[in-house]
Parts: structure tokens; sequence; C-alpha cells
């Protein structure tokens, strides 16, 4: 790993960057040419801050950033915080304050996502780069501020798209600029959520609209930031139905929480968060701070997101998509299928009776989440040519990190912003809003029973190819 950058090597940087062939946010680099370290704050100590934005950084790359202040309207996490990462930077309250004592280099956002634009405008407008988690903000209205804030602020947003560093993925891409399968025409694109993973999101923050724009925002980004990449196009029109019928006011009982709830014993979706010593300390041991229980019922009558999603999206280069999301399925995985002017592209991942699981569903989440888990498998592509027998490609798999895309994408901020990326897998503001956007237009329609033009949403206009 560099820790120091000599002068030419820098002003190379920089001319990439005018280029445009640089990640967002290589002027971050220019700390370490001064021989310091990048000064980061990071806002909001949840799982997701503490572990992936938090220790891994605090464990891989020490020698060239360092933690100068966390934030959080819980105090109890903040002391938990300091310990899991390892850190001894002050803690705050106040975002304003922090920023203005601390001076950090990089603000990382990984607060409620309903807060993102919050603390991304606040962080632009201060002065900083800012690094903010998927979703980049919840609905159009934020978006547009936030796309206004970057303008203005001479500063840069960095969206963390992992997906599109995992090899599997990349291979995906690589298959399609090479056009693999002619020019790509239409997609099939559907995500099954099993009973312990998809359940999750309805226990938590995520099953309130209000607290994360639905899972058409909070987890669709991912997959709509992916085709969005993939097809090298804007979305231009989206038309959606959506229903809540299997969570919610839909169970035949409901309590308080799984850990006092009266019907345990027959509520097969219980799950007792005390026999996990992390999510306990983080936050059963700090909900008295600010009320936020994280074994919510799941059956409660306050959620009000969808729990089954259908869309039809039309991309500007006029490729159709048919995408799906299930919460409740009995497995874990997802399917895709690129149907092009010379063939056909399929790939999936995790469907049981496709491939042989090494692992439980039970334990299919924790294993992606997990940043050490390493190990090399192969997965296949078929490829299927006009006219020709099909083609199985192997590709190279890691089940932890999100598929190994975790680490790269570490890398690529952090260690080499500079090196040209053939397949433009670094996600700015624009990547963020039309990922964000397609689910905003999605629940939209539902809403409005009529498609919902992209362009109706921002001042963005879709192009019919990225730039």
């Amino acid at each position: 790993m560099p820790t120091e950058i000599n002068r030419r090597h820098f002003l190379t940087m920089l001319s990439s960057l005018s280029a445009g062939t640089a990640v967002a946010g290589s002027t971050l680099w220019s700390p370490i040419l001064k021989g310091e370290k990048l000064k980061i704050a990071l806002v909001g100590t949840g799982i997701r801050g503490i572990t992936f934005w938090g220790r891994r950084l605090v464990e891989k790359y020490s020698d060239i950033l360092e933690f100068v202040g966390l934030c959080d309207i819980n105090p109890g996490r903040l002391e938990f915080a300091l310990k899991e990462m390892q850190v001894s930077c002050p803690t705050y309250a106040n975002f304003e304050k922090m920023v203005q004592e601390r001076k950090p280099d990089l603000v990382i956002v990984t607060t409620k996502d309903s807060n993102h634009h919050e603390f991304i405008i606040k962080g632009l407008d201060m002065g900083c780069d800012v690094l903010t988690e998927k979703p980049m903000t919840t609905d159009e209205f934020k978006c547009q501020e936030i796309i206004d804030a970057e303008r203005r602020s001479n500063k840069n947003l960095i969206v963390g798209f992992n997906y599109r560093w995992s090899p599997y993925m990349t291979k995906i891409k690589e298959l399609l600029m090479e056009e693999k399968i002619g020019k790509v025409t239409s997609v099939d694109f559907n995500w099954y959520l099993n009973t312990y993973h998809g359940a999750s999101y309805f226990r938590r923050w995520h099953g309130l609209r209000q607290a994360g724009g639905t899972l058409w925002v909070h987890k669709a980004t991912h997959h709509f930031d992916l085709l969005n990449w993939w097809l090298d196009s804007d979305p231009e029109e989206v038309f959606a139905y959506g229903d809540l019928e299997h969570y919610g006011s839909n169970g035949p009982f409901r309590g308080n929480n799984c850990r006092d709830c009266a019907h345990k014993d027959k509520c097969a979706f219980h799950w007792d968060i005390t026999k996990n010593e992390f999510l306990t300390n983080l936050y059963t041991k700090n909900e008295h701070h600010d009320g936020y229980i994280r074994d919510n019922c799941l059956f409660r009558e306050e959620i009000n997101i969808y729990d089954k999603m259908s869309a039809q999206i039309k991309y500007a280069n006029n490729v159709f998509v048919n995408y799906s999301l299930t919460t409740y399925s009995p497995f874990e995985g997802w399917r895709i299928a690129f149907n092009g002017t010379d063939g056909r592209l399929e790939a999936w991942q995790d469907i049981p009776y496709v491939e042989e699981q090494d692992v439980s569903q039970a334990e299919l989440h924790a294993q992606e989440m997990n940043q050490n888990a390493g190990e090399i498998n192969y997965k296949p592509l078929i490829a299927h040519n006009l006219w020709n027998d099909y083609e199985r490609i192997m590709v190279g798999y890691e089940r932890g990190g999100h598929g190994g895309g975790d680490k790269r994408l570490h890398d690529k901020i952090f260690v080499h912003p500079e090196k040209e990326d053939p397949y433009e897998r670094a996600a700015g503001v624009r990547d963020g809003a039309m990922s964000v956007l397609i689910g905003v237009a999605a629940r939209n329609s539902i809403e409005s029973d009529r498609p919902v033009r992209i362009a109706e949403l921002t001042d963005l206009q879709p192009r019919a190819k990225r730039i």
C-alpha cells in the first residue's frame, strides 16, 4: 500500500482527474502529498458505519487516514463505536460543531436514509468532500437539493456502490462492452430476498417509508445502479406495481418486539437478538437513548412499505427492462438475462436448485457482509449466440464483502483513485441520482397509476449514453 506520493505522480493524478478518468474525490490525496493523513469524520454509527466504513478503514489504511470525529444522536452507540473501531477521536451530537472543530477532509455519511441529504449538503457547503452510503437519498426533492449543493460547492460527492466492484458483476460488464451478444435490447432481472434477510427490513426503520423511501429506494438502488452501469445508459421512463401483502398488518398476530412477544413459540419469524452479542451491545443496550428498537415486530401496523414489487423500465438507449423484487422468498439470490441482437447472456447467484449451496439460508447475508470471507470460488455465466451452442464462462467469485466488491471499492477510493478503470466503476452524484430516481419513479407510478418519466423528477435529463 503506498504511503508516499511524489510530486510528479500527484500532478499526473490531477491531470487524470481533469480529464475525467479518475474517481470522484481524487483530490482527497492532497493531504498525503503534504505528508499528512487524510482526516475523516463519520456521521451515523450504526452497523454499516462502524464496520465497513469504520473498523475496516482503520485496519487496512491507518497509514494514510485517520478518524478525527464521530457523530450520532445516540451517546451509547458513539461509545460503542469508539471501542469497536479502535479509535480515540472526539464524539459529537452536533454535526456542524464536529466539522467546524475537526476540519475533516472527508465526511462519511451512514445515517438513516432519510437524513443522508442533510449531512451531504452540510458537508459539501462546509468545504468537505463527502462519501455517502447508498441510497444517496429517498425522494426527488432531496435529490435535487444534493445535486445543487455539489454544483455550488466545488467539492466531490462519492456514492458507495460496491456491487459494481465484484469480479462477477465486472465480468458481465466486460462481456456487454465487448458486445458478446450484440446490442442489448431487453433485460429480465429478478431479485429474491429470503425470510431471514428480507424479513429483517421490516423489523427495522427500513419498514417505514418516511425513513427509507421503501425498498424501491433502499434496497433496489443497488440493482438499478447495476442496470444503469451495465447498460451504459440512463433510465427514461418507469411503470410499476407494488403491494404489502405478507408483512405488516397482514400478520396473524403481533407484539412489541421479538424479545417480549407472547407469540414467539408459534411465530416462524421469531428472532432472538440477545443471541448476537454485537447487535445487543450496539443496539439493544442503547435503545433507551433514542427509542430505536432493532428487533421490532415485522407484523406491526405502522409498516407502510411494499413487500412485492415489479417494474418496467425504458432506457434512453431503447433497452426495455423487466424488474422484480420479492422479500419473502424461500431462498436468497438473483437472476438476470440480457437479450441482444446476436444472442443472450444469463447470470445468477445462489439459486439452490441450479447450484450446490455450501451455506445455509440463515447464514447467506452474514457471509456476504463478512469482510474476511475472501475464499475464491467459480461461478458460471452463460453466453448463447444465435445459431451456436451456448458457452459456459467461469468467473472467480468471493462470498464475503458483497462478492469481493467492498475491498475493491475501498482500494479505489483510498489507495489508487488516479488509476484508470476501463469499466468506469467509480460512482458520483449523477450515478447516485439515477439509481434513486428509478425507485422514486416506481413509487410515484404506483401512487399515480401511470408511467413516470425520469425527466419530471429533477433537472437531470436522461442520456442515451452515460458520461
